[in-house]
């Protein structure tokens, strides 16, 4: 079913989101959202990643678009992710958000990231992402953390 993505301002994007069990990841709760979060944001207009508080859910739980998948077929399901710089260098770089429509702006991330999550299964996923699937990655990382990238933009203008 294709959710609602929250505007802001809303109270439940600015929560630090809770931690999933990982015994509940089976069960059909969450299971349902991973289900819905994967089908609004294959419906969205743009938009590479959707992190559960924009659908008003405030758990530690993103979908990354099949196009960023490593098997381009299915959305990659990232749940309690930890992240870890892999180098040294930062990058300016614009973004947008489905939260956040019509603006864009720079933001600095980390080139090189290790990120260790749990999948739709509650497998442990460790890899290492650079470049767009890395920035990607933190952005979603923030919004489980309350952060918007607003916060962190330079030269933010509207599209």
């Amino acid at each position: 079913m294709k959710l609602k993505i929250l505007i802001e301002p809303n109270s439940v994007l600015r929560q630090k989101a809770e931690k999933i069990d990982p015994k509940d990841i089976s069960g059909k709760k969450i299971q349902r959202i991973i289900k819905d979060m994967a089908e609004t944001l294959e419906n969205a207009e743009s938009g590479a990643g959707l992190a559960a508080p924009q659908i008003g859910i405030s758990l530690r739980l993103c979908v990354l678009a099949k196009n960023y998948s490593s098997d381009k077929k299915n959305p990659t399901v990232l749940i309690n992710p930890e992240i870890k710089p892999s180098s040294l260098l930062k990058k300016w770089d614009y973004e947008g958000c489905l939260s956040v429509p019509n603006i864009c702006g720079q933001v600095k991330r980390w080139k090189k990231i290790k990120i260790e999550a749990l999948n739709e299964k509650g497998e442990i996923l460790k890899f290492r992402a650079s470049d767009f699937l890395a920035r990607l990655i933190q952005h979603e990382v923030d919004h489980l953390d309350g952060i918007l990238f607003i916060d962190k933009a330079k030269n933010i203008k509207k599209e």
